[in-house]
């Protein structure tokens, strides 16, 4: 159902960067690139992030309560996933950990610009 979702970053040179290692093993790549947005994703016929300089070239702000979540295909995944947006300087926003027993488990981290992040897996 959702084709993309776009984030504003202050750097989108490093934004691209951060998104394409992070998903990289995944099999993303820039798909998109039009000068201040890109959309990176694994084909332009599955969902996609994109990162953009706001239109109204104004800071970028990430919304309270606002989140992305990525499906990580197994607890393992979810871990490495948030051990590698780490690496790549997301902050802590949440370690990987079972959220609802048996049903859920999630990890969390802001990007470099704010944007909160959930890697997770139903289970």
């Amino acid at each position: 159902m959702i084709g993309y979702t776009t984030i504003g970053v202050t750097d989108l040179e490093a934004a691209k960067k951060f998104y394409t290692e992070l998903f990289a093993e995944q099999g993303a790549k820039v798909q998109v690139d039009v000068g201040r947005l890109a959309m990176i994703g694994k084909s332009m016929s599955e969902p996609m992030v994109a990162v953009c300089v706001p239109y109204n070239e104004q800071d970028p702000n990430p919304g309270n309560g606002n989140m992305i979540a990525f499906p990580a295909g197994s607890k393992e995944g979810a871990a490495a996933l948030y051990n590698r947006a780490i690496e790549l300087g997301a902050t802590c926003d949440g370690e990987p950990g079972q959220r609802v027993p048996d049903m859920f488990y999630g990890a969390y981290v802001k990007d470099p610009d704010g944007n909160k992040l959930c890697f997770f897996d139903f289970s």
